[in-house]
């Protein structure tokens, strides 16, 4: 790799490399909960209430306790209703293996359990050490959805400051751009991160680049650096050379501060090809529309955004063209409207495509969101009636809207009385249906759960439950019936309805 120049263009690179303004604030918990968890329907109910928003405390540099940071979490018992013994007699091992488990875009019911359960307050697994593997775990599978804001929140909380959990706060810091606080302390603390890579970045970060330079200069001559990131970093210290080097291929496997690096050199790495949350980097106010609105539909996708900001990117400006993303935009900004009007035939008119916008993105549970209250508002035509109560039993008014609702046939039947917990076997015409009215029928949880309830590992059979039914609504219907009872059965009898209203609903789009 060419020697980097001895005279570095700081002031050049200063400006170029400025950190980005942060996000927007938005209280990630406040608005994505309301669609994640409920409230209470049983007396021992485990469901989480809509929480009041999260306090986050300053970063303190401190060696890291491991069980009081695997112990950390952003929703406190008093709002998801689960004990502190969440974890109480299960292995870290067997919890990260059913972590494992999760698909890439579970039920949208399962998807909000699995934030409450990864956010929820609790003891740490009795095996917990030194290494913060709960923790780290919980962040991974958080980051894997595109939850960054509430990952990067929760390690903020724990103390990122020490040497098991910096790697991580940078990699979460850098797909908002905000690492300005990472890149400090480990100018300060060096021995923070073990990857040149990070240090000579965060040098820079900080206005160093002599010793940016450096470091560079060192690590390279020792071969600590793959051939891609030596040229990402010499390209990045010395912008003289952009013009004469290539830039290196695209790894298949891209760290946060690689795409960064891209970026900062002029050559910026379009999203939708990589990992969820990248996605997240297209909020930062860098990106045009149009890649905003791609990136916050992935991201909506699995309730890592919350509906409302997608509703916001979509109503932002008008359409510049047609075709793909242009034509969702203009579907629902004209539901939109038809709406802000109480126009029912307007809305009956534009309903029909906006959801079928919001389908071929799979979108659906966020459209019910945004647009189920505004529909019950308004008296609409016979022949459209049908398609918004299928569309309000994807939201969180489902029951409400079951109960007003006169089913006129066989399925409307089975979908009104499961969503008030309460479906006919009589009415049940497929096998899904049946094995989810026999799941509704039974009053105690499935054996092999029970034996878990039994030793107090009500996490690990929360997980084993969701996890089994997330498996059936992609296909498979083996244990539908058992995964409801539990669900029912420990108090989580919101998430029971949803997600089988959802594997009705959604079916052939998931």
């Amino acid at each position: 790799m060419k020697r980097i120049s001895a005279t570095i263009l700081a002031g050049v690179w200063g400006v170029a490399c400025a950190a980005q303004q942060p996000l927007s604030a938005i209280d990630w918990l406040d608005e994505a909960s309301t669609a994640a968890v409920t409230a209470p329907r049983l007396p021992l109910s485990l469901e989480a209430p809509v929480t009041d928003g999260v306090d986050t405390p300053r970063v303190a540099v401190t060696a890291l306790d491991a069980p009081r940071a695997d112990a950390v979490g952003l929703l406190p018992s008093r709002t998801t209703g689960l004990p502190k013994t969440l974890w109480q007699g299960s292995t870290t091992r067997d919890i990260l293996r059913l972590f494992g488990h999760f698909s890439a875009e579970p039920l949208p019911a399962i998807q909000a359990l699995h934030y409450t359960l990864l956010l929820a307050e609790a003891d740490a697994p009795d095996d917990a050490d030194a290494d913060a593997q709960f923790l780290l775990a919980r962040i991974k599978a958080l980051r894997r959805a595109g939850a960054i804001e509430p990952a990067l929140a929760l390690i903020e909380r724990a103390g990122p400051a020490n040497k098991v959990l910096f790697d991580q706060w940078l990699d979460l810091s850098l797909f908002t751009g905000q690492e300005d606080t990472p890149c400090t302390d480990l100018s300060r603390q060096p021995r923070l991160s073990t990857e040149f890579e990070a240090r000579i970045f965060c040098t820079a970060r900080t206005g160093d680049w002599q010793t940016a330079a450096l470091i560079f200069e060192s690590a390279d001559t020792l071969g600590a650096l793959s051939d891609t990131n030596s040229t990402l970093l010499a390209l990045f210290l010395d912008p003289e050379m952009i013009d004469e080097t290539e830039p290196p291929r695209v790894p298949k496997t891209l760290t946060p501060l690689q795409f960064r690096l891209f970026e900062a050199i002029g050559t910026p790495l379009p999203t939708h090809n990589l990992a969820r949350a990248f996605a997240m980097a297209d909020l930062r106010g860098t990106s045009g529309w149009k890649a905003e609105v791609e990136a916050a539909e992935r991201l909506a996708r699995t309730g890592a955004l919350p509906a409302a900001r997608l509703l916001g990117l979509y109503t932002d400006r008008k359409p510049a063209a047609s075709g793909g993303v242009w034509d969702r935009i203009k579907a629902i900004q004209t539901l939109d409207k038809a709406l802000n009007r109480a126009d029912p035939g307007a809305i009956a008119d534009a309903l029909p495509e906006a959801w079928s916008a919001a389908q071929s993105q799979r979108l659906e549970v966020p459209f019910a969101e945004l647009f189920a209250d505004r529909l019950a508002a308004v008296a609409l035509p016979d022949d459209i009636e049908s398609l918004a109560f299928e569309i309000s039993l994807l939201s969180e008014r489902y029951e409400s809207a079951a109960q007003v609702f006169a089913p006129t046939n066989q399925q409307q039947r089975f979908l009104t009385g499961l969503a008030v917990g309460e479906p006919a076997m009589q009415d049940a015409s497929t096998t899904l249906e049946k094995a989810l009215a026999a799941g509704f029928a039974q009053t105690e949880a499935a054996p092999a759960h029970q034996a878990l309830l039994d030793r107090g590992q009500l996490g690990e059979a929360i997980l084993m439950a969701s996890n089994k039914l997330d498996r059936a609504s992609a296909g498979g219907r083996d244990g539908v019936g058992d995964a409801i009872a539990t669900l029912r059965a420990v108090g989580l009898e919101d998430t029971a309805r949803r997600a089988a209203l959802q594997m009705l609903l959604l079916s052939g789009q998931r």
